[in-house]
């Protein structure tokens, strides 16, 4: 196998291939990027079997072959060559990758491709949608916050995926929950796309995506299957496994009778909600609201007995409400919201409440109180 490729080309492919790796990996193979060289297009690959990723580049191939290497040391070494860099690839045996650029030469290990995994793009009975890589990553944004960490709850460990036709448009929603807060987005295309049931994309997945999309690129393509997505990013293809599990119905957790509504600036709340919230830790991390006709004082008190209170005016014509929540769940939350004003729907003094843009807004967030 040998090769020549300029420096940038290949150092964003391998920026794209080596996040997946796993660094602790058991198989040494899956601590390897595969590297095929195959008529002037160079295809790299990588996976931890959970997630894959495949990208194809053109460049100048001398000898067609295939070897596996490294993916961190691989990373490393063109990362600190020259940006203007022409970089020589030779491999006679497979066993040794011979990397060349100027006065630079490194002579590293290599496995046999026939070591790595096979990498499966078919699905079987998938739904195919073509759609902007912005309405999904949006759609992400909006939502990943909320994915639990928790793994006791496998389930709640990425977001649920949905599309719903409506004759000629369709509505994609992502949500995100960790039992203490939900966010779901929902974004109306206009193209009908027949109805996908919800699977649950894993939080890894999530991540990898959200970079690859803020990348300018063009429509993407995704398939989705019963056990299986797949995303055609231009030359680059994400596989991964979805999560088998049932999401909760996030539809029955959204409050219907919410009927006391605060009216509030976002930005006025959260830098408030910030400063009340200096004082409180891990031990005492919730802030108090108590609601009053066109104010709402906010509290905390930590476990050493110092306090913060903050008056802010608003728009409040409901009953009096005292309630708690965790100061980072309502920052997190007034941060993924973009309107100027914001409303806050109550029902009592123990109930989950709905966080909203004044506007029409396709985003919805549902936080549960804390004991104060």
């Amino acid at each position: 196998m040998k090769f020549i490729v300029k420096k940038p080309k290949i150092f964003k492919t391998l920026s794209h291939l080596q996040s997946i790796v796993s660094k602790k990996n058991v198989l040494p193979i899956l601590s390897n990027i595969l590297i095929e060289a195959d008529n002037n297009v160079l295809t790299l690959s990588s996976t931890d079997m959970d997630i894959s990723i495949k990208e194809s580049i053109d460049c100048n191939i001398k000898e067609n072959g295939s070897t596996t290497l490294n993916a961190q040391i691989m990373f490393d070494v063109i990362k600190k060559l020259p940006d203007t860099s022409e970089i020589e690839f030779i491999s006679n045996d497979g066993k040794i990758l011979t990397i060349r650029s100027n006065v630079s030469k490194f002579s590293l290990s290599c496995l046999p491709k026939d070591e790595f995994p096979i990498i499966e793009t078919k699905t079987s009975n998938a739904k195919k949608i073509k759609v902007n890589p912005n309405t999904i990553l949006n759609l992400i944004n909006k939502t990943k916050f909320a994915i639990s960490n928790e793994e006791t709850r496998y389930f709640l460990n990425g977001l649920y995926f949905n599309i719903t036709s409506l004759e000629a448009k369709s509505n994609l929603t992502f949500v995100g929950t960790d039992g203490h807060r939900l966010a779901t987005s929902c974004s109306t295309i206009n193209t009908h796309i027949d109805e996908v049931p919800g699977v649950i994309i894993p939080k890894k997945t999530i991540i990898e995506l959200s970079k690859l999309l803020s990348e300018k690129i063009d429509d993407i393509e995704i398939d989705i299957s019963s056990n299986k997505i797949i995303f055609y990013i231009e030359k680059l293809t994400l596989i991964s496994k979805l999560i088998d599990g049932n999401f909760p119905d996030y539809n029955r957790v959204i409050p219907k009778d919410n009927k006391n509504n605060l009216k509030i600036g976002r930005l006025n709340l959260l830098s408030a909600v910030d400063r009340v919230s200096t004082i409180a830790n891990d031990n005492s991390p919730s802030i108090k609201f108590k609601l009053m006709k066109d104010l709402v004082n906010l509290s905390s008190i930590n476990n050493e007995n110092s306090t913060a209170t903050e008056d802010l005016i608003a728009d409040y014509k409901g009953v009096e409400i005292e309630i708690g929540f965790n100061a980072r769940y309502i920052m997190d939350i007034l941060d993924n919201l973009e309107g100027e004003e914001i409303i806050l729907s109550f029902k009592d003094n123990s109930s989950p409440i709905i966080i909203e843009e004044k506007i029409v807004s396709e985003n919805a967030y549902v936080l549960m109180p804390m004991r104060v």
